[in-house]
């Protein structure tokens, strides 16, 4: 997909984990406490001597700014690497510890890294601890871009989820993952943009995402990792990349896209419960040779949302919840970033040139 100057390319970048959130006093004070995280379970010890035993390892809470090094102590546990081995060719991405019991764990992780291991190959995940373990594929969903992994090996880590509702332009934020198979790299950066809409992927194949952008060095080999924000806490799942040249992605050029937690927990969760997962619909077609500024929509889908609210065929939507659209790819992207059942308000310039606000409730269609 082409975004203005830059082509958004899926190829298998940004990302890892996080194992725990950062506890911090109630209090404007900027002083530093030292404590200890657990190297299995990252729960987190106050250490009054600032030391800590082999099994744990020594961090600092508190402070003005984001502390890098202590996140990177506490995620480094939820991060792991993936390689995938398959007829049709090998790769290498990062996931995420999302869940653990005693006997097994869910590692979430881009689409795209594990599809050619749909129908034969082998997935494998390494630990930071250099430990490799044979996954199987829960479900996944290509629309969104993700994927869900089982290993048989319980009592990891697990990442713990922030609200990517509260980023704002301008927040401190650092990816970790494995940049051609370099485990457990850490890059920070900030909050470039929000609601970038962006488009990877092939036809059969394409993924609308509703974007984190960050400058957060992401580069190939990491797609499916963590975007993380400055207490620890999982914001995104780091998806692409853009390049200002064709062909294979050329690496970090300070433009990297990130799929909002918000957005993929309602995707991971299904997947999770049922194997499969569901998309939104508004229930229109848009016309792809449209040219003007928002998306034509130039037939309706019976029974659906938007036939049931009374938009006319010929329409041009031009904003989706207050939200602008550009095209009509912007515009997927929007609907895709709700539930299936949502409400939205609409509005659509006529065919006859006025302007009119619709409530549409967003219907369901399988990912798959």
């Amino acid at each position: 997909m082409v975004m203005k100057n830059a082509k958004v390319i899926a190829a298998f970048i940004a990302g890892a984990a996080i194992a725990g959130s950062v506890a911090t006093a109630s209090t404007n004070s900027t002083s530093v406490v030292k404590a200890c995280a657990d190297k299995r379970t990252n729960a987190l010890y106050l250490s009054p001597t600032g030391t800590c035993t082999s099994a744990r390892t020594l961090v600092e809470l508190g402070g003005s700014e984001m502390n890098a090094k202590t996140i990177s102590s506490l995620v480094t546990p939820s991060v792991v690497s993936i390689s995938v081995t398959a007829p049709s060719g090998s790769g290498t991405g990062s996931g995420s510890v999302y869940q653990s019991t005693s006997a097994f764990s869910y590692i979430i992780t881009n689409n795209h890294v594990i599809d050619t291991a749909v129908t034969s190959g082998t997935i494998k995940i390494e630990l930071t601890n250099g430990n490799q373990y044979s996954a199987t594929i829960v479900g996944r969903d290509p629309g969104y871009d993700l994927a869900v992994l089982k290993v048989q090996i319980g009592n990891l880590p697990a990442i713990t989820l922030g609200d990517s509702s509260k980023l704002s332009v301008g927040d401190p934020v650092l990816a970790i993952g494995s940049p051609l198979g370099l485990a457990s790299t850490v890059t920070s950066g900030i909050v470039s943009a929000l609601n970038r809409p962006v488009s990877t992927g092939t036809q059969d194949a394409q993924s609308y995402v509703n974007a984190i952008q960050t400058d957060a060095a992401i580069n190939p080999g990491n797609s499916g990792g963590a975007l993380v924000d400055a207490a620890g806490r999982l914001v995104g799942v780091n998806s692409a990349i853009a390049t200002i040249s064709s062909g294979a992605a050329s690496g970090n050029i300070g433009l990297g896209f990130s799929i909002p937690i918000n957005e993929a927990k309602r995707v991971i969760d299904e997947i999770i419960a049922t194997g499969k997962s569901k998309r939104p619909v508004l229930g229109v077609y848009f016309d792809p040779a449209y040219t003007g500024v928002g998306a034509k929509i130039t037939q309706l889908s019976p029974g659906e949302g938007a036939e049931k609210a009374g938009i006319p065929v010929n329409s041009v939507l031009r904003s989706i919840d207050g939200v602008k659209v550009a095209n009509s790819e912007a515009a997927i992207v929007r609907i895709r970033s709700y539930a299936p059942g949502s409400t939205v308000t609409v509005v659509v310039d006529l065919p006859t040139g006025a302007s009119k606000s619709f409530k549409v409730t967003l219907g369901s269609a399988p990912s798959l």
